[in-house]
């Protein structure tokens, strides 16, 4: 009787010495401050700028660099869901804005940038555990971007649009990286180059200043 009882109590000790430890290390995959801090509440907004020293670009290839640069751009976006890790977080992307005033462009007989905005928003986001973040539009809409020139005949207006956006988070420095991702011009003059390759790093990633990690 005496050595079944110990069993017992050593099989009793071993569950909660595993269970334990499951039960800390369970979180969100949004969290603030660090790995497995504090959860991302659902409503958060979320906010990033560009990464110090970094630009936007919208380049006509994959491998070129001519195209529209912008040195001040944001995206803001508020958490929709915030489920326990491993999983996949979901936002809303309510903004995303580029200061055209920083933007330039080296297109041949492009003066300037007038203007660069966002259409069609908000768009839903996913965020997974490996850290994929994934950018699609409403249901029957696209993602697009409308980029407006400044040429010697006036301005242009150049319009583009893709289907989805793959980004990845790096808890490194709290980033969201895009890199060449490909839209396809559906109106715009010949100045207008036939697909946009868009390329950007967003850090930090922060949720009312505190930097925002996934788990």
């Amino acid at each position: 009787m005496r050595t079944f009882l110990a069993l017992a109590g050593t099989v009793t000790a071993l569950t909660v010495a595993v269970a334990v430890p499951a039960s800390a290390d369970a979180g969100t995959v949004l969290t603030t401050g660090a790995v497995g801090g504090t959860a991302v509440a659902v409503g958060d907004t979320l906010t990033a700028p560009l990464a110090a020293g970094t630009s936007a670009t919208l380049y006509s290839s994959a491998t070129g660099t001519s195209g529209v640069t912008c040195k001040a751009s944001q995206f803001t976006a508020q958490v929709t869901g915030n489920p326990a890790a491993p999983g996949a977080a979901t936002e809303s992307v309510t903004g995303h804005t580029f200061d055209s005033s920083t933007c330039t462009s080296n297109v041949t007989g492009v003066l300037g940038v007038n203007g660069i905005t966002v259409d069609h928003l908000p768009y839903t986001a996913s965020v997974a555990s490996d850290g994929t973040l994934s950018v699609a539009p409403a249901s029957g809409s696209t993602i697009q971007t409308t980029v407006k020139l400044r040429t010697l005949l006036g301005s242009v207006t150049c319009v583009y649009q893709a289907p989805s956006l793959t980004g990845k988070a790096d808890n490194a420095d709290n980033s969201i990286t895009f890199t060449n991702q490909q839209f396809s011009k559906v109106s715009g003059s010949s100045l207008c180059f036939a697909s946009g390759y868009f390329t950007a790093k967003y850090a930090p990633v922060t949720d009312a200043g505190a930097p925002v990690f996934v788990n």
